[in-house]
């Protein structure tokens, strides 16, 4: 199940946003930059009341795997664990989130890829 328009990030200018004002958390093969939100930067792409709406973008690198079939199962598997653990409880907090996963170890075993997606989640603390 794909995350809903409202949840992605999109545009260079917001990339280049998060990456100059966010701050980093490391785990063993993924990173997480996390900013807070800046709505002016969506305005064109005719998106309401963004203010209050955590958003996240994945990017996978071809490091992980050089299909990109296996890499968007593993994204997948990640808008998945967010759709489950975030809209239900709505115990997030509003921030930018870009995650990079840089790392071949998580192709054959999703429960520690999203083992460590989840730590990184509470370390940042954008889950309560």
């Amino acid at each position: 199940m794909a995350l809903p328009k409202d949840m992605r990030l999109k545009g260079y200018r917001t990339f280049d946003y998060i990456h100059k004002n966010s701050k980093k958390y490391y785990g063993k093969s993924m990173s997480f930059k996390v900013a807070k939100p800046n709505p002016d930067i969506l305005s064109s792409h005719n998106l309401t009341n963004t203010s209050n709406n955590f958003r996240i973008a994945i990017a996978i690198s071809k490091k992980v795997s050089k299909k990109a079939v296996e890499r968007n199962k593993l994204r997948r598997t990640m808008h998945e664990w967010l759709l489950t653990n975030i809209q239900k409880i709505n115990n997030h907090k509003p921030y930018w989130l870009l995650v990079n996963l840089n790392d071949e170890d998580f192709c054959n075993d999703e429960n520690k890829l999203l083992e460590e997606f989840q730590n990184l989640m509470f370390k940042s603390q954008i889950i309560k």
